[in-house]
């Protein structure tokens, strides 16, 4: 009975990837046609069937260009670069989305230690960082017993030495891991899909306007209220945005 049960799992698995497959290339066919509406119709069914891939976002974010759709093809491009976040191609286009925004936002620089600390934090991911510190545990542990079982002065001052370096390194790594996880945790970036919203000083709509912003725009959520959300512009304005009028990434 397990037997039947896996191949109709590997079946079903199979079909559903020859149709993902077909889908993706019906919309390019159509997308080189000129077509782009259709072809975002068969991009929308493959996300339904809950496949992702930068190249399906990056295909779907370039039909929405086409049709100058800018908060949706914005919005595609940020999805597309989180699976595949050093692609040009991406990148490239992106820029050309954004410049049909209306809002200028500048970004706020991060100096100092501030940004030493992020930079170095952001070279590698929580799970490369969590390795890290795993390997340097592990050599830690290798030459503390060679340490043990060496009879040479020499090769015990050099094991000791090493055995420490990696005990520091594995431990910076970890920081950097945990640093890494926060970051990750409390990046919550959206895409403003209205057209144009009033972002209020308060969660509510008798509170004072405080901006408004248009569609396509990048802001990160800092919190929820009811139908609110608390969001932070990258030059450091905050303030109350309604959740229909964003889209979360």
């Amino acid at each position: 009975m397990k037997k039947i049960l896996v191949i109709i799992t590997v079946l079903v698995s199979s079909f559903g990837f020859s149709q993902n497959e077909a889908l993706f290339d019906q919309g390019n066919t159509l997308y080189n046609e000129g077509k782009y509406a259709e072809a975002i119709e068969k991009y929308d069914a493959i996300l339904k069937s809950d496949k992702h891939s930068a190249e399906l976002y990056f295909n779907l974010a370039n039909a929405h260009y086409k049709l100058n759709n800018v908060a949706p093809s914005i919005y595609y491009y940020e999805k597309a670069l989180q699976l595949s976040p050093n692609d040009k191609d991406i990148k490239n286009n992106m820029a050309f989305a954004k410049n049909m925004t209306i809002d200028a936002i500048d970004v706020m620089p991060e100096v100092g230690f501030s940004r030493l600390m992020k930079s170095a934090t952001n070279t590698f991911s929580y799970d490369n960082w969590a390795y890290l510190s795993v390997v340097g545990i592990i050599l830690f542990v290798i030459l503390c017993i060679v340490y043990y079982f060496s009879k040479s002065t020499g090769k015990k001052r050099i094991t000791f030495v090493s055995s420490l370096l990696f005990l520091v390194l594995s431990l910076v790594a970890l920081a950097f891991a945990f640093h890494k996880f926060e970051i990750d945790k409390n990046n919550k970036p959206a895409i403003v899909f209205a057209q144009e919203s009033q972002v209020k000083s308060e969660p509510n709509l008798r509170s004072e306007e405080a901006f408004k912003l248009h569609e396509g725009t990048k802001v990160q959520i800092l919190d929820t209220v009811n139908d609110w959300k608390k969001i932070k512009l990258s030059d450091g304005k905050q303030g109350w945005i309604q959740n229909k009028d964003i889209k979360e990434l």
